[in-house]
């Protein structure tokens, strides 16, 4: 792919996206080199650390890392930012394994960071139900440090979509009106399971009850409930034992 391409900021009508710093682009040549464009580097970029490993991945991938100031200056939100990567949006198939479940969540910040989390706890297929933030949106890659790249994501219309895909496994909703307390459950470890979360100003609708059994993880009152990625974490925690 040729540098002289006229990139722009970044769109979520485009084909492909960016990651902001060199951080996130060294896990995306890792884990996704195969749909990588380009990288750029900004010719003040000091770490010579970062930057051999940058050159070595591209060599090995066969892909263009280019030294370019006016690039890398357009794209990037921060002046700390010297390092870019361009690749192409993907989609790849979940596994039979568990899944984690976020029904509509509109945080771009959250997302990444459940995505992270999600990795850090074993867990690497994530479906999204939408409407939903774009899971390649920059944002959600740097807030991810890149571990969107060892993730595998499908994106669904409706939660019955999902469902009538990935029959035989259990579904644990986490509800405020959940019905069972997540420190005291008992799980059912016979089958594979969806760990399942709503938005993030207005959970899981209670009509969700319907699908498997509902979770409450129990806080003190004076707090009305927890954010989003926190209640992810907790959760992933106590189902990764």
């Amino acid at each position: 792919m040729s540098s002289d391409i006229a990139y722009k900021k970044y769109q979520n009508k485009d084909e492909y996206s960016y990651t902001l710093g060199a951080f996130p682009t060294i896990e995306l040549l890792k884990n996704k080199p195969q749909y990588v464009r380009e990288v750029f580097v900004h010719p003040d970029m000091d770490s010579a650390e970062q930057r051999e490993i940058l050159t070595s991945l591209c060599k090995d991938n066969n892909i263009s890392l280019s030294v370019s100031k006016k690039i890398v200056e357009k794209l990037r939100d921060k002046e700390n930012i010297f390092c870019i990567g361009i690749f192409n949006k993907y989609n790849e198939e979940l596994s039979n394994g568990n899944h984690v479940v976020l029904v509509n969540p509109g945080d771009m910040g959250n997302l990444g960071t459940i995505i992270r989390t999600c990795i850090g706890f074993g867990f690497n297929d994530l479906v999204i139900i939408e409407p939903a933030a774009d899971i390649f949106n920059p944002k959600v890659v740097r807030a991810s440090m890149g571990a969107l790249f060892q993730l595998r994501f499908k994106r669904y219309s409706s939660f019955d979509e999902y469902v009538s895909g990935n029959k035989q496994r259990n579904i644990y909703l986490f509800m405020l009106k959940g019905a069972e307390n997540l420190q005291t459950l008992k799980r059912d470890n016979s089958e594979c399971f969806s760990l399942v979360f709503g938005n993030e100003a207005t959970g899981l609708p209670d009509e969700y009850v319907k699908y498997g059994k509902s979770i409450l993880i129990k806080h003190k009152n004076t707090i009305d409930s927890l954010n989003l990625s926190m209640a992810c974490g907790i959760a992933l925690y106590e189902f990764s034992k």
